[in-house]
């Protein structure tokens, strides 16, 4: 498999959490990974890139502009500043909750409409609300594991769900599996409602 993702968020949100999700995964399906996370501040709230790339091809951990095949944005506005590592045909996977990152400074109203909006008039998205989604789970820190399963649902991802599944009760602490394996399952059913 060939398959360039990037994650971006702000930090708190789990990210870096979701991309080893995606590497280990990935690594046991027999697959080469290469993987990266850049910081722009290193604090709650600053914001976070997550690159995996899988295949042999990828000889750098870092995914080139226009190289992505998938976006996954947990927040409006970091999935527009992070856009153009898009490929023309890429798919994008974005939150519909925005938390005011620290990139925007002290913006006021921010709510994330506009963005969602440009990048549905950009590129193929799924738009998902993370508080919708994660209610039944009492909180939006299981997102990072609800937006794999919709991005495994919608195939985008190119994971077997069963080495997701495993993976995610290898990484996960034994306290949090249960509820992280209901977040993946119910972000799944998202993703296949593309199909």
């Amino acid at each position: 498999m060939k398959k360039d993702v990037m994650i971006c968020g702000v930090g708190g949100q789990g990210t870096v959490l979701a991309s080893k999700i995606i590497a280990a995964s990935a690594t046991d399906e027999g697959n080469a990974v290469h993987s990266a996370e850049t910081i722009g501040m290193a604090q709650r709230g600053g914001p976070v890139t997550s690159h995996v790339r899988i295949g042999e091809d990828a000889f750098s951990p870092l995914i080139p502009i226009a190289g992505a095949d998938l976006l996954i944005a947990f927040e409006p506005s970091e999935a527009i500043r992070n856009l153009r590592y898009l490929k023309k045909d890429g798919f994008v996977i974005v939150n519909r909750v925005p938390v005011k990152p620290t990139s925007l400074g002290g913006s006021e109203g921010y709510d994330g409409k506009a963005e969602i909006a440009y990048l549905r008039s950009k590129c193929q998205c799924l738009v998902v609300d993370s508080d919708e989604l994660c209610a039944p789970f009492g909180s939006s820190k299981f997102f990072n594991v609800a937006v794999l399963g919709a991005a495994l649902g919608s195939g985008e991802l190119g994971l077997k769900e069963e080495t997701v599944r495993r993976t995610i009760t290898k990484i996960v602490p034994k306290r949090f599996q249960e509820k992280n394996l209901a977040a993946l399952t119910a972000g799944m059913k998202i993703g296949e409602g593309l199909l």
